[in-house]
């Protein structure tokens, strides 16, 4: 289940990533759009906040510092995700909005079993 959950992770980071990335440097036929569609302040908050839970969804498992903050992350992630669902069904933006729905239960299953049933213990000071 631990491979599982890594791989999960990985992949939810990889989309936050790329999607955060996007945000922040959208090719150029995007920006216009892009721009229509949020205040710069806003875009270039959501791609800083979505690079930085791409970050919080890996870093805390590898390093084993403050391994709960992986399913905080996961939790604040499936808020945004919820608004991102009513912002693209409000849209009529069906496959959108499915994929953030999926992205939501994902990232429901992840923080539940890395905060219920698998998670990842804490690094131990070592004793001199």
């Amino acid at each position: 289940m631990n491979l599982i959950l890594w791989i999960l992770q990985v992949l939810l980071a990889a989309l936050l990533l790329w999607h955060g990335m996007l945000f922040l440097s959208p090719p150029a036929e995007l920006v216009e759009i892009m721009n229509k569609e949020f205040a710069l302040w806003f875009r270039m908050f959501l791609g800083v906040a979505e690079v930085l839970a791409a970050v919080g969804l890996i870093v805390p498992g590898v390093t084993r510092i403050l391994p709960s903050l992986i399913p905080l992350t996961a939790v604040c992630l499936m808020i945004v995700m919820v608004c991102a669902t009513i912002l693209h069904a409000s849209r009529g933006e069906t496959s959108s909005a499915a994929t953030t729905t999926v992205v939501f239960f994902v990232l429901a299953f992840v923080a539940y079993m890395r905060w219920k049933v698998n998670p990842i213990t804490v690094r131990q000071r070592k004793q001199s």
